[in-house]
């Protein structure tokens, strides 16, 4: 039995807002300018990095220092260990320091191998060891971040 290809970048407009089918959650959402970076992300990680769609979560709740918390997207294992962190900004906030310093405290909650940063002008990878954070050149594919080992 094939598959259905997922369906992206499906816009609806309803009472003058526009709206955007979210193939992973299966459901509409409102087209803020995040989302729409949210979006891309999803297709990038998905359609590109051959992510299983069941293991990508999208808008995944975390308590950081006991305030709840929400990261953009979580790509997780088949065993259900966190692998990346997905953390979007709209195209109009640039990634700083102050990105990936968010994206580290939800590091803490979860302990993935990778951090990634994207608003889809400027996109990061990080790969997690035993001596912190190192900056990747490329963004590894599903089954490169199955195979690095986690730091615990």
């Amino acid at each position: 039995m094939d598959k259905q290809p997922l369906q992206w970048f499906k816009t609806t407009t309803s009472e003058g807002k526009t709206y955007v089918f979210d193939p992973l959650r299966k459901r509409q959402v409102l087209l803020t300018p995040e989302e729409e970076v949210r979006q891309k992300a999803l297709f990038l990680l998905v359609e590109h990095l051959h992510v299983p769609a069941g293991l990508l979560a999208v808008e995944y709740s975390v308590k950081v220092n006991h305030l709840d918390k929400r990261c953009d997207a979580v790509v997780f294992g088949s065993d259900g260990a966190p692998l990346m962190i997905v953390e979007c900004k709209s195209r109009q906030v640039k990634i700083t320091e102050r990105t990936l310093e968010q994206a580290v405290r939800y590091y803490s909650a979860l302990k993935p191998k990778y951090l990634m940063l994207y608003n889809v002008s400027v996109c990061l990878c990080f790969r997690v060891d035993a001596q912190g954070l190192k900056a990747m050149d490329h963004l590894p594919d599903y089954e490169e971040m199955r195979q690095q080992r986690p730091i615990r």
